[in-house]
Formats: structure tokens, sequence, C-alpha cells
């Protein structure tokens, strides 16, 4: 509870900041280029022309983002079915539950990807719609259709059956599809203006050359050294007092 308090304080306090930055940016930008003070200026507030700016792969981008947008979603009603049903106490119930959310749900997933792909002047929103609506489930079944094979040629019991893959396919043609597709046009059409808080330069602001312990890369391995460190010392220590120092 204290965590959220403080998460809650510390966002009021940057929301705060933000607003103020964006109002005098807003007034900035009546103002000649040469009148503008740039002596207060530091970190991101001196790209804030560019932040805004479509990127290079603005269609993998929007098709990611309704993505995450639709699995927070679709996280969060499969937590509160769980809670206020009995799920977990049917064998396949919560997998079904899974499947079925997913599906129903990839109306968020189009409508946030069509607006996002819209309020940055998108020409191809069908192709974005394809791969948004494609991308998860294509990869999921690509991964279930190698393992089930597996399975069938060593006799599994675990097997998925030839029907269960034919009314996943017609889930997907027959309920995702048409609810994505729908969500891509509402979304283009009722959140496809773009309402930035400050003007979007004409020119680009030059990139500084980076160092090699600078890349999205190293960035990446070298922040996830600490939360998978602590992560693992406590998941070791959580099953070494439930299996008592037994092999796991």
């Amino acid at each position: 509870m204290m965590v959220i308090f403080l998460v809650g304080l510390v966002s009021m306090i940057l929301l705060r900041t933000l607003r103020k930055d964006y109002a005098r940016y807003a007034k900035e930008d009546e103002l000649d280029s040469l009148e503008r003070d740039m002596s207060d200026e530091y970190g991101w507030k001196l790209v804030h022309g560019d932040v805004f700016r479509p990127p290079n792969r603005l269609m993998w981008l929007a098709a990611v983002y309704g993505i995450g947008i639709q699995f927070c979603v679709q996280c969060v009603v499969v937590v509160l079915a769980v809670i206020c049903g009995s799920l977990f106490m049917e064998s396949g119930a919560v997998l079904n539950t899974v499947i079925l959310s997913g599906a129903l749900i990839s109306f968020v997933g189009g409508y946030f990807s069509g607006s996002y792909y819209s309020q940055n002047d998108g020409k191809n929103w069908i192709k974005t719609m394809i791969l948004s609506t494609a991308l998860f489930p294509g990869v999921s079944f690509a991964i279930l259709f190698v393992l089930n094979t597996i399975a069938v040629a060593h006799n599994s019991m675990v097997a998925i059956p030839f029907l269960y893959i034919v009314m996943l396919v017609v889930l997907f043609f027959f309920v995702t599809f048409p609810l994505s597709l729908a969500g891509t046009i509402v979304g283009r059409n009722w959140n496809g203006v773009p309402q930035y808080p400050c003007r979007i330069k004409r020119i680009p602001s030059p990139v500084p050359y980076k160092k090699w312990y600078l890349t999205p890369w190293a960035i990446s391995l070298l922040g996830g050294l600490l939360p998978f460190g602590s992560i693992f010392i406590e998941m070791y220590f959580l099953f070494t007092s439930m299996w008592n120092y037994k092999v796991y």
C-alpha cells in the first residue's frame, strides 16, 4: 500500500511539472527562435520539439502499442474473472478464459493501434490493422504448431487434437479479425486527430554520437542485471523454503 501511495505521489509531481513545461512551450512557439531563452533547457527539454515526431517504423510501433494495451486489458479481465468466479477449480477453465477474452478484447487493440497510426499521419492503415491483429496470434500459433507436431510424433498425451486447432483458426478469422477491424476504423475516426501539447519542429534536431555503453542493447542488458539478480535470489530462497533443500 505504501508503494502504491509513493508511486501515485511521484506521478502527480511529474505530471504537474510536465503541464507547466507544456504551457511554457506553447507560449514559446509563438515567439521567434531568436527570442527564446535556451539557457535553462537541459535533458529532454532540448528535444521537446522532436519527441512527438513519427518514428521510422511507425507501422510496427503502432501494432506493438495496440497489442500491449490489449494485453493489459486482458490481464485485468482474466484476473477479475478468476477472483469473482471459480475458474481455478475447473481444469482448463483459465486457459479457455484467456483465449476467449483475447479474441473479444481484440477490439481494444485495434482501436489504439489505429488511432495512434492515424495520429502520426499513417497511410497504410489496412496493413497496420493486419499486422496488429496477426502478429501475436501468428507467432503463438507457429510455436504451438511446432510443439504440437513434436508431441504427435512422439505419441504424447499432451498433444492438442486437430479439431481444437481448427476451432482456434475459426475463432481468429470470425471473431478476432472482425473486432480488430472494427476497432481500427473506430479509432481512426474518433481519435485519429493528433493533440500534441507542443509543436513539432520542421527540421529534426541532430542526434549526437553515442558510446557503446549508451546504446539501447547495452542499456537493456546492463539495466536488466539488477532486477534479474534480485528476483533470482528471492525465488531461490522461496523454492528452498518450500521444498526443504530438495532438488527441484
